[in-house]
């Protein structure tokens, strides 16, 4: 994966696939190949309950060149519908454009993480209407990286997922977000499934590294 440039968006087959920890692991890898590197998290939702943001997971693993969060909202929501839920500016789809094009234009590779799944609404176009990761991916030309599991349930999720980029013309590739330590067999039918798209996998718990390991681990996932 370290031979893509400029922007790539980071999007899931669902909400908690690991799209954060895998954001982190590209980073750690292209830094590692001599990149620089932003990584740009449109909306962030959820940040009333405190906690770490996932840009600040990506710093404390990965150390990137940049690493900005466009918008914050309270509640634990898809992001449209937490800035109507919180009277707040929803995002406008050309203003994100024209932030992750500014950071392209000094790094090398810019991450551009979604939140939750590809058709999740993110905010509002200038017309009114919602745009989600997808669309973003568009307007920027940009490839995609998919977060999925590796358990019941996700080949239907990833071929939806990578059926709806397909059409869009957004090439794509997979990566499993956390592989388990003891694999079953359904994960072992659903790798060889998935081997066709696949371009990388993390162990389950990577999040939970000292940034050290992961970094010097990531380039080899």
């Amino acid at each position: 994966m370290t031979e893509w440039r400029g922007p790539i968006v980071v999007t899931g087959t669902d909400t908690d696939v690991g799209k954060t920890i895998v954001t982190a692991a590209i980073t750690a890898a292209a830094q590692a190949a001599g990149l620089r590197v932003a990584v740009v998290k449109p909306g962030q939702t959820g940040t009333a309950a405190g906690g770490t943001s996932d840009v600040d997971v990506v710093n404390h693993l990965a150390a990137p060149t940049t690493a900005r969060t466009l918008a914050s909202y309270p509640d634990p929501l898809a992001p449209l519908a937490a800035a109507r839920v919180a009277e707040l500016p929803p995002l406008e789809l050309y203003t994100v454009v024209d932030e992750v094009r500014a950071e392209a234009e000094k790094h090398d590779l810019v991450l551009v993480e979604g939140a939750g799944g590809l058709l999740v609404p993110m905010g509002l176009r200038p017309s009114g209407e919602p745009w989600t990761v997808a669309d973003l991916a568009v307007s920027l030309d940009a490839r995609a990286i998919v977060v999925n599991r590796a358990g019941l349930g996700t080949l239907n999720h990833t071929a939806l997922t990578l059926e709806a980029l397909s059409r869009r013309s957004v090439a794509a590739g997979v990566v499993l977000g956390a592989w388990p330590p003891e694999p079953e067999l359904v994960h072992w039918e659903n790798l060889a499934e998935l081997l066709p798209t696949l371009v990388g996998a993390l162990p389950d718990g990577a999040g939970s590294m000292d940034p050290g390991v992961f970094q010097r681990s990531a380039p080899v996932g």
